[in-house]
């Protein structure tokens, strides 16, 4: 198995080989932890797919857009996501990405999250993660390498859950909804008017949508602003016409929303994204 896969050389008859013959070496090899680097094209898409082991994908630089069957989860650089083994899942890269992921072993240390998610890197986390897909992946581990895989291992539980997510619910009727706002994004959208579409009082509306998704409609309607967000950001638009268009009266009432979300504002989210770039 290769050491580094950048599918951003390989023609694209061979993109698809290369995944299935690193799916195939995940399923053999017997380590509780591997960490595998890739480099992937603005644009490019990882098909649907799943693995025995659960995978903390990390967005080194550009971001990324997780899918499943259960919803969405935006994967800017500085963060990570957890995605437990067995779960079908395809990856939309925007921007060129640089990802390195951990792949772990099933109940290989107490603790580890049971569900879909993302998380922030710490500076200590980024770094064992940088440094893990430069071990040697086909000889018996050093000491060092043992030691330093151990401890990315045992940080893996206590990294910090981020709002990224947009999970959609099970009703149908609902999903459908929540799948045209992400495809077309409007500031417009009321709950009377979901909730009419769907044939239900805005009381069992607001309920169901809660216990299915477990967020309110304006939680989620903001989280899936911010994904239409984060890519026209990453292409470089200005701040001030992405906040206009995802019907913010203001800049600072969209920073406020982008920092209570990301931890950081637009303009430090670019920067980080630029110096990991």
């Amino acid at each position: 198995m290769p050491m580094s896969v950048s599918y951003r050389e390989a023609p694209v008859e061979q993109l698809y080989k290369l995944h299935r013959e690193r799916l195939e070496w995940l399923e053999r090899v017997r380590d509780l932890i591997v960490a595998l680097p890739s480099e992937y094209p603005d644009g490019y898409t990882v098909p649907d797919h799943h693995h025995n082991r659960s995978q903390l994908l990390h967005a080194l630089a550009g971001v990324v857009l997780v899918k499943t069957q259960y919803g969405r989860w935006m994967v800017p650089p500085d963060h990570a996501m957890w995605i437990p083994a067995g779960i079908e899942h395809a990856v939309d890269m925007l921007g060129n990405v640089s990802m390195r992921s951990i792949y772990v072993a099933p109940n290989a240390v107490e603790g580890l999250p049971t569900r879909l998610r993302v998380v922030g890197v710490s500076d200590l986390m980024r770094s064992l993660i940088i440094e893990a897909v430069t071990l040697p992946t086909e000889q018996p581990p050093s000491e060092r390498a043992a030691l330093l895989m151990a401890l990315l291992l045992h940080e893996i539980p206590t990294m910090p859950e981020r709002p990224l997510g947009l999970p959609f619910p099970a009703d149908a009727r609902i999903a459908t909804l929540c799948r045209r706002f992400v495809a077309e994004p409007s500031p417009h959208a009321t709950i009377d008017d979901w909730a009419e579409t769907v044939g239900m009082s805005r009381r069992t509306f607001t309920r169901v949508f809660h216990r299915q998704t477990g967020l309110s409609l304006s939680t989620w309607r903001q989280q899936a602003l911010l994904f239409a967000a984060l890519p026209r950001l990453a292409d470089g638009e200005p701040i001030t016409r992405v906040a206009l268009d995802l019907g913010y009266d203001s800049v600072p009432a969209f920073t406020t929303m982008f920092k209570r979300m990301l931890g950081t504002s637009p303009r430090g989210y670019l920067r980080g994204a630029r110096e990991v770039g």
